[in-house]
């Protein structure tokens, strides 16, 4: 059994494909994995560590706003579809499961034309526009949110939820002490932008750094690009990282789950995979969704999940020093509304999604 794994871009895109082809090898031990898409350090990080087979192609990115970027993008899409003519030829899989997105488009092209089936999975309440296009090459698209159900065709979606690695809400709050140094008796708040970072969230964060630590403790995971940013900073209010209850961390994909067991609060964006994995752990949560995303993707996100009382949800735009400093005190210092968000969150945790898409994608392999 040959399956090709496309995506990539962020971790959102990545950890779901790590997902489902753990899961395949649990019953198909000899099943063989192909990851083929951009050749980013992220990429290399992730998927790297499962010994995968990579190759890289060229993708073609465009944005909603004037750039030369795009110009310059339109031109790799061409080049990318012929690398993934070879590459397709060359391993002849009998599947493809693609993560959707700008970095699936050439290989799920190929994918159609040489007949290969295609399943491709939407994470995000509403379909990015690359999905939208995708979706007429596929046999199947697998959806998280119930809203973009209807965005496809009824007998091609199926609702799965997001796929989530393995034990993800099995971690242990007490290696995470150990790790980080944590004291037990203080409360500890988990913030995140994703994978890449968000340099906003980092901002407010330090903005309120002095007050915060007064109280609790924090991780917070910056980003590569943000994370000499954010500890430099911190140095000059007088915290150093790693002492006081403050600890910084570029990326983390080791021990996640460690870390969503100690905490008693994340502040994240509301990406698709990091709801998920807050839904997993039952955990309160402060979204702060990504104001520019592509479809207002994030926003539609975190309002679907707050409308049932699930998150918290502050706007970017409207992220004051004192709305949001007095958000997290709320929460903290509320056992109730801590236990309501955890309550209520926990209803968009799906603990059989990632085996509903290996059933979907098993089922399409000819035998």
């Amino acid at each position: 059994m040959k399956i090709v794994l496309t995506g990539g871009g962020s971790g959102g895109h990545l950890m779901p494909l790590i997902a489902v082809a753990g899961k395949i090898k649990e019953g198909f031990p000899d099943a063989e994995f192909f990851f083929i898409g951009p050749g980013g350090k992220l990429e290399r990080d992730i998927i790297g560590k499962e010994n995968i087979p990579m190759y890289d192609i060229m993708v073609g990115k465009f944005r909603r706003y004037f750039s030369f970027k795009n110009v310059v993008d339109f031109f790799k899409i061409p080049v990318g579809i012929i690398q993934s003519m070879f590459l397709l030829l060359k391993i002849m899989p009998d599947v493809i499961f693609s993560k959707g997105g700008y970095a699936s488009l050439p290989v799920v092209l190929v994918g159609w034309m040489y007949r290969i089936p295609i399943m491709i999975h939407e994470s995000d309440a509403v379909p990015g526009m690359a999905n939208g296009v995708l979706s007429k090459f596929a046999d199947r698209v697998a959806v998280a949110y119930p809203e973009a159900e209807k965005e496809f065709p009824e007998a091609q979606v199926v609702l799965t939820g997001n796929p989530l690695r393995k034990n993800i809400n099995q971690g242990s709050a007490q290696n995470a002490r150990e790790k980080f140094g944590l004291i037990g008796s203080k409360k500890l708040i988990y913030v995140t932008g994703g994978s890449q970072g968000a340099q906003s969230i980092n901002t407010k964060i330090l903005d309120i750094l002095p007050e915060l630590l007064k109280k609790y403790q924090i991780i917070h995971q910056t980003g590569e690009n943000n994370f000499d940013e954010v500890r430099h900073r911190a140095g000059e209010m007088g915290v150093k990282p790693g002492y006081g209850g403050y600890h910084i961390v570029p990326f983390i994909y080791e021990g996640i789950a460690d870390i969503f067991a100690a905490a008693d609060l994340v502040v994240s964006r509301a990406s698709a995979n990091t709801i998920s994995e807050i839904a997993a752990n039952g955990k309160p949560s402060i979204l702060i969704p990504l104001q520019n995303a592509a479809n207002d993707h994030q926003r539609m996100n975190a309002y679907a999940l707050a409308k049932f009382g699930g998150c918290v949800v502050l706007e970017e735009n409207n992220l004051g020093k004192n709305l949001l400093l007095s958000r997290i005190e709320e929460i903290m210092e509320s056992p109730e509304l801590q236990e309501k968000l955890s309550r209520n969150i926990r209803t968009f945790y799906h603990p059989d999604a990632t085996e509903k898409i290996v059933q979907g994608i098993l089922g399409m392999i000819k035998n």
